[in-house]
């Protein structure tokens, strides 16, 4: 049974074959300017030189008392301007450790939202209104509902990569790096895992639980198969595979490891001797990859896809950040009844798993 949305037979990296939901008490402040509008006003700063770039994004930041967060799937440029690289919930928890009075979330609008969710004193902007993320808007609030209604009995655990409106309608949060341990925390209770079948499935075997996925999935890791991971090896012979959670289960059933971007980062800085003797072929986006080799440049480090690409992450540009931080925009605003309901589920999961 697919919950809470319509899609053709595969992807295809089409984007616009999703049908996804739109929701209503997260009020972005989308409509100052058009799309049009938008544009003309990023044409002077896009005919600025990137060393003119940084130098305004630099005083701006220091001007306004801005941070600069950047996801793990960032252009390297975007990603060396940042005053944070990390996932999306360590960027937002590292929000809260600042004194900042914005914050510039580099990544795509759920990240922005928990941002806000956990920093309410805080203005978080997104330099991109259009820089969403296809599987949050694969579940709505309103089918979460109706699948509660469905299984009352049920917890319902949602992964962080979600809006708000659905965060507040469940009972805990997860990331991919603790997803495990969470759906462990709460016994044999039935649990309704949303939005990524993948994660779900993944961790259903690993605890064992109860688990009744909600059928969204990450279109970029979605599309992994294991056909791509032979190719990989017969590429790469003697290399190890890392494969994130958010894969298919017979990608994930290939891997030597299986865990999260910062997962990925920690494990090669730890395994250097092994990555030199052996390779390792990662299974994630590509600015992912990009990032640890340009921390390793000499790494035997290789993608199992090298167009393994959120298009809607590399909408963020410096360009749009240097626009951003002049015009304050565009903000994240969240219903504070909404805001108090979706912290309390990822306040859960810290409390659980700091």
């Amino acid at each position: 049974m697919i919950h809470g949305y319509e899609f053709t037979d595969k992807l295809s990296n089409n984007m616009s074959e999703v049908k996804t939901f739109e929701e209503t008490s997260v009020l972005r402040d989308y409509s100052v300017l058009s799309r049009k509008d938008f544009e003309i006003s990023l044409s002077c700063y896009r005919r600025l030189p990137e060393n003119a770039l940084t130098e305004r994004i630099n005083r701006l930041r220091i001007e306004k008392n801005a941070v600069i967060l950047a996801h793990n799937y960032q252009e390297l440029k975007v990603q060396n301007i940042a005053d944070y690289i990390g996932d999306s919930l360590g960027l937002s928890i590292e929000a809260t450790e600042t004194d900042a009075s914005i914050v510039v979330f580099c990544g795509v609008d759920f990240m922005a939202e928990s941002a806000k969710i956990l920093n309410p004193d805080k203005r978080v902007i997104i330099p991109d209104n259009r820089a969403d993320c296809p599987m949050a808007r694969m579940i709505s609030a309103e089918g979460l509902r109706k699948m509660k209604q469905l299984y009352p009995e049920a917890v319902v655990v949602t992964y962080v990569n979600s809006t708000a409106e659905v965060k507040a309608e469940s009972d805990i949060c997860c990331t991919s790096a603790n997803a495990v341990e969470v759906v462990k925390s709460l016994g044999n209770k039935k649990i309704i895992f949303t939005p990524d079948k993948n994660l779900a499935l993944y961790v259903e075997k690993m605890t064992g639980a109860d688990i009744i996925p909600w059928e969204g999935f990450c279109y970029v890791h979605n599309s992994f198969t294991s056909m791509d991971v032979n190719v990989a090896l017969e590429e790469y012979p003697g290399a190890l595979f890392i494969a994130h959670p958010e894969a298919p289960m017979d990608v994930l059933d290939r891997a030597d490891l299986i865990t999260s971007t910062s997962g990925m980062i920690k494990w090669v800085d730890r395994n250097l001797d092994l990555v030199a003797e052996r390779g390792v072929i990662i299974g994630t986006e590509i600015g992912l990859v990009n990032q640890i080799l340009a921390k390793h440049p000499e790494a035997r480090i290789y993608p199992l896809f090298d167009r393994a690409i959120c298009r809607t992450q590399k909408m963020i540009d410096l360009p749009k950040i240097c626009w951003a931080l002049e015009n304050e925009q565009f903000e994240i605003e969240i219903v504070e009844e909404t805001r108090l309901r979706a912290y309390n589920s990822l306040k859960r999961m810290i409390d659980i798993v700091p």
